[in-house]
Order: C-alpha cells, then sequence, then structure tokens
C-alpha cells in the first residue's frame, strides 16, 4: 500500500486538494480533523491537557481560545500540548492504515499540515505540496476571519518555508491557477502513485521509534 503525505503551509489550498483526491476516490486521513477529535467534549485529549493546562477546559469543552494563547509564541508550552496529542492522534493514523491495508486499498493519503517539520516525510513513501505565489497566499489567509498580520507572520514562522518544502515534495501540485488545473495535476500524480509499490507497510516497529525520537529531539 501507498502511503503519501499530503502537506502544504497555510493558504496553500491543501484542504481544497484533499477534497478533490476524496472526490477521486482517495481515502485521505485528515490529521486536523482527529486532533479536534481528540479534543472534543468527552474526548480522550481533555483531561491530561487540563492537568497541564489548568483552566483551559471549562464545563467538560476545550476553550481553544485560551489554550491558544497559552502555547502561541510559547515553544515549551507547544512541545508540552504536542506530547500530549501527537501519541493519541498517531493512534488514530494506525488504525486508519490498518483500516484501509485489510481492505486492500493501493493507494492513500495522510492530509498533515506539519508534515515535514515533524519528521512525517520519513513515514510516507511519497510527498504531495500544494503550492501557489505568496501574493495569493496572502491574500487568502488575510481573508480568513480573525487573521491579522501578526498572527499570519507568527504561524509561518512555524512552519518549513514554501521553497524547501518544494524542494522536498515528490510532487509539487500548482493551486494558484484555479481548480481545473489543480485537479488536472491531482489526477496525474494519483495514476503515476497507484503504479508503485508502497514500503511503509506493515510498520516497522524500530524505524517508528527511531523516527519519533528524532522528532523529539528536533523539537528541543
Amino acid at each position: 500500500m501507498m502511503i503519501v503525505g499530503l502537506t502544504g503551509s497555510i493558504g496553500m489550498g491543501k484542504s481544497t486538494a484533499a477534497k478533490m483526491l476524496r472526490q477521486m476516490g482517495v481515502p485521505v486521513y485528515d490529521a486536523d480533523a482527529n486532533v479536534h477529535a481528540v479534543q472534543a467534549r468527552g474526548g480522550i485529549a481533555l483531561p491530561p491537557i487540563e492537568a497541564a493546562f489548568p483552566g483551559v477546559v471549562k464545563d467538560g469543552v476545550l476553550d481553544r481560545q485560551a489554550l491558544g494563547a497559552r502555547v502561541f509564541g510559547n515553544p515549551e508550552a507547544l512541545r508540552k500540548l504536542e506530547a500530549i496529542v501527537h501519541p493519541l492522534v498517531g493512534r488514530r493514523q494506525r488504525a486508519f492504515l490498518r483500516r484501509e491495508a485489510l481492505r486492500g486499498t493501493k493507494l492513500v493519503v495522510l492530509d498533515i499540515p506539519l508534515l515535514f517539520e515533524g519528521l512525517g516525510d520519513r513515514r510516507v513513501d511519497a510527498t504531495l505540496v500544494v503550492s501557489a505565489p505568496a501574493f495569493l497566499q496572502r491574500q487568502r489567509v488575510m481573508a480568513r476571519p480573525g487573521m491579522s498580520a501578526e498572527r499570519f507572520a507568527g504561524i509561518l514562522r512555524q512552519q518549513v518555508p514554501d521553497a524547501v518544502k518544494r524542494r522536498k515534495a515528490g510532487v509539487v501540485i500548482p493551486t494558484g491557477l484555479g481548480l481545473a488545473p489543480t485537479r488536472q495535476a491531482l489526477s496525474r500524480a494519483v495514476s503515476a502513485l497507484k503504479k508503485q509499490d508502497g514500503r511503509h507497510w506493515p510498520p516497522n516497529p524500530w524505524r517508528e521509534r527511531f523516527t519519533a525520537q528524532m522528532a523529539r529531539a528536533r523539537r528541543k
């Protein structure tokens, strides 16, 4: 089974690309959606998050704004939060991969915003990076509710630059030319990737442990 990582900086069109892939029949694991799931009411992440950041869980609901204020611009707090959430989300990701492998799926996509930042590219067989011109990226992001130039700059500082992502990419998917060219580029990529054999499933537990240790060391 081919495991493909889909990523891209904020405002580059990753969510649109993921939607198109699903429309093509490709199973897509949404890392952000699973983060929200473990942090939803009754979510498994809420007790340890409240223990680490007292006061951010109110009446059984995570106050995302309060939590964001505690971790935004605070690398130590962010690492603490990641140490809670990432293993839980990783468990859900492995369950997704097992399920698709049992179904005989040839190709799956992991939609992970910080794929390169977390060394996740070492656990996939290929990478798709969505990219658009910087002016269009900024235009898209600044149109989002509650966005400010300062917040946008802070988010960019936490992400691997687009130019680096493009150099590391197996395939670059341009998203600045309109929906039709994006869909065509994705369709070509999927057709080519389905002809290849994956090397990361079934997983090697020793390799997974080493990669996790490297990711932790890099965040320190």
